[in-house]
């Protein structure tokens, strides 16, 4: 019903040897967090909030985090009938705003484990994000995101490259030691974003926080 982070709790669940495939979900997040540390919030029972153990873990973690974005496209359209498209390197957007985030984190050691979190706004979102609609029931969006993970391809990175909106995009990424600006032009199979910068210099960013421009 409620909890500080459905990550934080399933990370602790993997240490206490919780199962492969383990999903939970809540209907509220007090401390729920997004990457960069940043907060991730919505009113009780109106989004989706869950969290997947994954134990099998891929030579590249970050195709689990692209596979659950498939997924989740999948699911809004499955149950909404809408299709959202990714931004590199973990966000939904529908129109042009922010629908959803994706965080990822690992636990190391004799038996790794990563932990694949999605907040999805269903019946609420801030006033510059995107969502389903007030009629969805955020259970109906886990069921059907969790049927459409089931079915994807072993390999997803020509699937994840086709639903990839930051290709083609002129983009601002953002670094610790400054940023980069220039065209998105493709995305490498182990998840590295290819940026031309307006010198007609090719960057290739594994992590960075990417913006759309105009």
């Amino acid at each position: 019903d409620e909890t500080g982070s459905t990550n934080t709790d399933l990370l602790l669940a993997a240490s206490e040897g919780a199962q492969d495939r383990t999903v939970l979900v809540a209907r509220h997040q007090t401390a729920g967090r997004g990457r960069l540390d940043r907060r991730w919030d919505a009113p009780a029972g109106s989004n989706l909030l869950v969290s997947l153990l994954f134990r099998v873990v891929p030579e590249d973690p970050h195709v689990l985090t692209q596979r659950v974005g498939l997924a989740a496209i999948a699911a809004c359209e499955a149950v909404a009938g809408v299709r959202p498209t990714l931004k590199w390197p973990n966000d939904l957007l529908l129109g042009g705003r922010k629908l959803a985030g994706i965080l990822a984190q690992a636990q190391l050691g004799a038996v790794p484990a990563v932990v694949v979190g999605i907040g999805l706004n269903v019946g609420w979102a801030p006033e510059e994000g995107a969502l389903l609609g007030e009629g969805v029931d955020p259970l109906d969006v886990l069921a059907a995101l969790l049927t459409a993970y089931d079915a994807l391809p072993g390999d997803v990175w020509s699937l994840y490259r086709a639903n990839l909106g930051t290709l083609g995009h002129r983009v601002r990424v953002d670094l610790p030691d400054g940023e980069v600006v220039g065209r998105a032009v493709d995305v490498q199979p182990d998840g590295r974003l290819v940026v031309v910068d307006d010198c007609t210099i090719t960057h290739r960013f594994a992590v960075g926080d990417v913006v759309h421009l105009r």
